[in-house]
């Protein structure tokens, strides 16, 4: 782990603590409601996902649009994930935020103001565009960033205004956040869980992710 790595793993920390803090405090007395269920995990309307529903393995990552280490993931890791496991029926993959900092949460709300269909490549929208507007590259302005790529995807300034303000997707945003603390003990993002087993909080290549979700397969072979 470089000296850089190990400044960010420390300021996510940080960040990270004072973020489930806020959403324990904030969290709602309703859960969305379960649409399929395994050994170790839960699945509900609310999740963003991208494959078949009846792959044998379930991955999910918890990632915050602010974290460049999940930038690294979604540039570096993912694709190869996707092409290999997830077009091909193996995995079913499930996309859960946990935020940092409100900024995430704004992201969020953002994304989920598009189409659902619109909604991955807005995320990856967000994570190739973060030093226009993630606090952590210097940004002043985190509002004005966030107007910035929404405009990219088509968004007028008060459409995206409105979804960033908009409560409707709090209860979910808290309750997705208290849930994978409390379940999965997460220490930072990316957080990866195959089949109800989280692989940690860090960094992952593809090697790496392909060996835990080959393992999981064996299993079920």
């Amino acid at each position: 782990m470089s000296r850089q790595q190990i400044v960010l793993a420390a300021s996510a920390l940080v960040l990270i603590a004072v973020a489930v803090a806020a959403w324990f405090v904030l969290a709602p007395s309703n859960a969305p409601e379960a649409t399929a269920s395994g050994t170790g995990y839960t699945l509900t309307a609310p999740d963003r996902a991208l494959g078949d529903p009846k792959a044998k393995v379930v991955l999910i990552e918890y990632a915050a649009p602010s974290c460049p280490v999940c930038a690294r993931f979604n540039s570096d890791t993912f694709p190869q994930l996707k092409k290999d496991y997830i077009d091909t029926g193996k995995v079913y993959y499930v996309f859960r935020l946990f935020p940092l900092r409100s900024d995430d949460a704004a992201a969020e709300k953002l994304a989920r103001c598009l189409p659902e269909d619109k909604y991955f490549d807005f995320i990856d929208l967000l994570f190739r565009n973060q030093p226009k507007w993630d606090v952590e590259y210097g940004v002043q302005d985190a509002h004005a960033g966030l107007l910035l790529v929404a405009r990219m995807a088509g968004m007028s300034e008060a459409q995206a205004d409105a979804c960033m303000t908009d409560t409707k997707e709090d209860e979910t945003i808290n309750t997705v956040a208290t849930d994978g603390q409390a379940k999965y003990g997460i220490t930072g993002t990316p957080t990866i869980i195959v089949d109800g087993v989280s692989a940690g909080s860090r960094f992952f290549t593809y090697d790496e992710v392909k060996t835990l979700i080959d393992t999981a397969l064996a299993k079920k072979s």
